[in-house]
């Protein structure tokens, strides 16, 4: 993991949690969180985009071995790694969208550029 930041969980569950949402960023083309969380997955969505700008049997393994869902990493590396082909590195967006209702936690929207 890229920084200290432990969201409140131990670390199988935050992993488990991070692995999920960068499947859904990745599915999805942008996903609605915390500030704090979008800065957590930002990294890890733009490694996974890097291994399927590769495109190999080995960089295929190893986003499978870290995506929860097959369909996401066939996703990945036919349409999303050939979309970024020519662009090296800055996938990824957050937009700071303002505090949530409930518990005023700053929200943001993380979205593939």
């Amino acid at each position: 993991m890229p920084s200290n930041r432990k969201l409140g969980k131990p670390t199988d569950q935050r992993m488990a949690m991070l692995r999920n949402q960068v499947a859904d960023l990745l599915n999805y083309g942008q996903i609605k969180t915390t500030v704090t969380r979008a800065k957590e997955i930002q990294p890890l969505a733009e490694k996974m985009i890097t291994l399927a700008k590769k495109n190999d049997l080995a960089a295929y393994r190893q986003a499978l071995a870290f995506l929860p869902q097959e369909d996401v990493a066939k996703k990945l590396f036919d349409q999303i790694g050939a979309k970024y082909a020519d662009r090296n590195g800055g996938y990824t967006r957050i937009v700071r969208i303002g505090p949530r209702r409930g518990d005023a936690a700053e929200m943001a929207i993380i979205e593939l550029v």
